[in-house]
């Protein structure tokens, strides 16, 4: 019997997870910038910097999440600085 190998599966365009996670940290940092310098990012703009690619997107959020920025909700789709 066959197993899957998470490691090893392809996902969109045949990346592999690890690959996506790698595009997601690079984005995240990129839009890190973008965000300190414009306050904030439209979810519409991180999803077209990430090729509308649903697995990089939803990675990246969770990479700016976890910076310590507000990644919004669905009334307010949008990711800003945290004001500490």
């Amino acid at each position: 019997m066959e197993k899957c190998d998470s490691r090893t599966r392809a996902y969109k365009n045949g990346k592999t997870f690890d690959q996506c996670r790698d595009i997601a940290k690079e984005l995240s940092l990129k839009l890190e910038e973008k965000i300190n310098r414009e306050g904030q990012v439209g979810w519409d703009s991180i999803l077209q910097t990430a090729g509308h690619d649903e697995l990089v997107y939803k990675l990246t959020l969770k990479y700016l999440r976890q910076d310590g920025y507000d990644i919004g909700d669905w009334k307010k789709p949008r990711v800003a600085k945290t004001i500490a």
